[in-house]
């Protein structure tokens, strides 16, 4: 249970989901899963009836780099035993290796991409930022996720991460390079180590409380969850500490650039829109739309939904608090912090606009939203996606585009209910946690017989 608990915090400190935003919802919600709707709608894919979606079959690459990181992290992880005597260099060690293991088999589900130029960019425009900058490792390697969520992280290792989606949330090369600052300090002020001795040090602490336990007669489990309930508070205030320490070496790191200083600030207020935009609705003359078929015509008991409204969402309580948990400052606490600090960040100034090669690499994100949640297999969220941006009544070649995604997630959506699996990729509905669309969306789906599905399949990979 301690080993699991060990590994559990270490994906949440140095791995978790959103890095450099701030998310108040839990990670299965609906937000996490479908912010990018708001950027597919706003912008046309452009240029897609010439695009093709980037190639995945990158096998040669994938196993190269699967073998290089294999040796880098068997050598970082021997290095820390002898940097790190005793005990605590053997759990570090241990729990590097298990989270390399589990790393390696996202690259092998082709989670990343090593055919789409990003890595090049990036290193390119690093290239002073590093210069400048020794403590920042030089033989740094560039990762592509396909991760719509903007997220970026530096390893212990040296491997920088960055989610494609980081590039629909900002407006240029600058706010990149603001991101990328404030991970590489995480780097420099050996965040990630110095939280996982604490958490070593805290397991040593627990197993002692946990054992004086023996003795009580009563309420053994709630005291037991109470020890653990302080160590988690307790290490999200070290962790929310560790992120304004990162936003100020990060600044001054960038601020060295010579770039437009206010551009680090105007970076975090973008990704606080990602943190509080709220979804926009489907309208039912949509699925009209999409689902009067040639061969099917449109069935209104599709759209018939689940009565919720005798269930009382009250006597449901948290047993922990979402916002002590938090390993984020909220953003507003984070840009007055750097306000305070650094006087010259204290007047506000509308972003720059982007250059060339920047916007040519978030044309290719933008376009790649759906083909990304088709790839990590968010079927379910690819269809919504796709029935939004078709709700814009789209051009011909950006319909054609977005029409065969549509096609292939139907499809995948047939073999998943076909096969009794179908709550692998489309969530239950949860009034709760998810707008009154995105409630309709899933009750829509759900009500779906197997062959309708498979009649909308065909239909749109013709029509593609």
């Amino acid at each position: 249970m301690v080993k699991n608990l060990i590994l559990y915090l270490f994906y949440e400190n140095c791995y978790e989901k959103i890095t450099f935003a701030t998310l108040k919802t839990s990670p299965s919600s609906m937000k996490n899963k479908l912010f990018y709707l708001f950027v597919l709608l706003q912008v046309s894919l452009l240029n897609a009836q010439n695009y093709k979606a980037i190639d995945t079959a990158d096998y040669a690459e994938r196993k190269a780099f699967v073998k290089e990181f294999k040796k880098n992290n068997e050598d970082y992880t021997k290095n820390l035993k002898t940097n790190y005597p005793g005990k605590t260099g053997k759990e570090l060690s241990k729990v590097y290796a298990e989270f390399g293991e589990s790393f390696i088999k996202e690259i092998e589900d082709r989670s990343f991409t090593f055919k789409s130029g990003f890595d090049n960019y990036l290193q390119k425009i690093t290239a002073d930022l590093k210069k400048q900058h020794p403590n920042i490792p030089q033989n740094l390697t560039f990762l592509i996720s396909r991760n719509n969520i903007p997220n970026a992280y530096c390893m212990p290792n040296g491997l920088f991460v960055i989610n494609m989606g980081i590039f629909n949330w900002i407006d240029n090369k600058e706010q990149l390079l603001s991101i990328i600052s404030h991970e590489f300090s995480h780097k420099i002020l050996e965040h990630n180590i110095k939280m996982q001795i604490l958490h070593i040090e805290d397991d040593k602490k627990n197993k002692s409380a946990i054992s004086s336990l023996k003795d009580e007669k009563y309420n053994r489990t709630l005291k037991a969850f109470d020890v653990f309930k302080k160590q988690i508070y307790s290490n999200s205030i070290i962790r929310r500490k560790h992120e304004t320490e990162a936003d100020s070496l990060g600044y001054v790191l960038y601020k060295n650039l010579n770039l437009k200083k206010i551009e680090f600030v105007n970076a975090l207020k973008n990704l606080q829109d990602f943190d509080t935009i709220s979804p926009k609705t489907l309208h039912i003359d949509t699925y009209k739309k999409l689902y009067n078929l040639p061969k099917q015509a449109f069935n209104e008991n599709w759209l018939k939904n689940e009565d919720f409204s005798t269930y009382n969402y009250n006597h449901y309580k948290e047993k922990i608090d979402k916002d002590s948990v938090s390993s984020h400052p909220e953003l507003d606490e984070r840009i007055t912090h750097l306000k305070k600090n650094f006087t010259e960040l204290k007047t506000d100034d509308k972003s720059i606009n982007a250059d060339e090669e920047f916007e040519k690499f978030q044309k290719i994100a933008k376009i790649e939203i759906i083909p990304n949640l088709y790839l990590s297999e968010e079927y379910g969220a690819g269809i919504y996606s796709a029935m939004h941006f078709l709700q814009k009544n789209p051009q011909d070649e950006e319909e054609t585009f977005v029409k065969e995604w549509l096609g292939k997630c139907f499809f995948k959506i047939y073999e998943a209910r076909k096969a009794y699996q179908l709550n692998r990729y489309l969530d239950r509905v949860d009034p709760k946690n998810q707008s009154p669309s995105y409630q309709q969306f899933l009750n829509f789906m759900w009500n779906l017989k197997l062959d309708e599905i498979k009649n909308i399949a065909d239909y749109y990979k013709k029509s593609s």
